[in-house]
């Protein structure tokens, strides 16, 4: 399972539809009504049925907006991490000109993932 749909399944079970609601059927079904998705659909991504679900980009956004949540948050620190690990492997090698490089490419990417944020996508 992806961390997009293991993210999708815990939004659903937890925020959308959480066990407050009763049963899992009703949970089912309360949460296809309130992301106005099939109830099929709701199944397999509640049960994270990987050879059934691949969650779109226009689910995803869905699911954000009807719980808060902010998948693209969770990759951004997942991302910093990584970058933050290969800053030190290449700092290593020669932190002067390696330093200057992960500096420019980290500066550019959060003004791309920032203009993404911004625009609404």
């Amino acid at each position: 399972m992806s961390s997009v749909e293991s993210f999708a399944q815990d939004a659903l079970r937890n925020h959308i539809a959480p066990p407050s609601i009763g049963s899992v059927k009703a949970r089912l079904r309360y949460a296809a009504r309130q992301i106005n998705w099939k109830q099929s659909r709701v199944r397999d991504a509640w049960y994270a049925d990987s050879s059934r679900i691949s969650i779109s980009g226009e689910e995803l956004n869905q699911i954000e907006e009807t719980t808060g949540l902010r998948y693209a948050q969770k990759e951004l620190r997942t991302n910093d991490e990584y970058i933050a690990k290969a800053a030190s492997i290449l700092a290593e090698v020669d932190p002067r000109f390696h330093g200057a490089l992960v500096n420019g490419l980290v500066a550019f990417a959060r003004s791309m993932a920032g203009s993404r944020t911004e625009g609404g996508q």
